[in-house]
């Protein structure tokens, strides 16, 4: 249902490795990747429960719910966004990667992707 979406989404960003639709555990629920051995489960379980406990820190300090944060590294940009309260968005962005274009689309789609899952 969604990796047609997910597909357009990360064709639409220059340098994008990696897209994924994962749900509030850290499960893909569907995901397109261009590198093979990126192992995009283990990524999405890390980041979302990170994205949790941040949120939850958040929460406990007044200042509202994490809607995208990133982890960049020497090899790579990973910047979870929030969709809806239980689902994320986990893009894999390479070093030459559009930082400022890959915000902007994973902003988009969450609006986009919203609606498809609250039906």
């Amino acid at each position: 249902m969604f990796l047609e979406k997910l597909s357009q989404i990360s064709n639409r960003i220059d340098g994008a490795i990696a897209l994924s639709l994962i749900d509030k555990d850290g499960i893909a629920v569907e995901s397109v990747s261009a590198d093979e051995n990126l192992d995009l489960e283990l990524l999405a379980a890390e980041l979302v429960t990170q994205a949790r406990t941040i949120s939850d820190h958040h929460r406990d300090l007044e200042v509202g719910d994490v809607r995208q944060f990133s982890i960049a590294t020497d090899r790579m940009t990973l910047i979870v966004s929030a969709v809806t309260p239980g689902y994320y968005l986990l893009l894999v962005l390479g070093p030459r990667g559009n930082y400022g274009r890959a915000r902007f689309e994973l902003r988009r789609a969450s609006l986009l992707l919203e609606k498809d899952l609250y039906l």
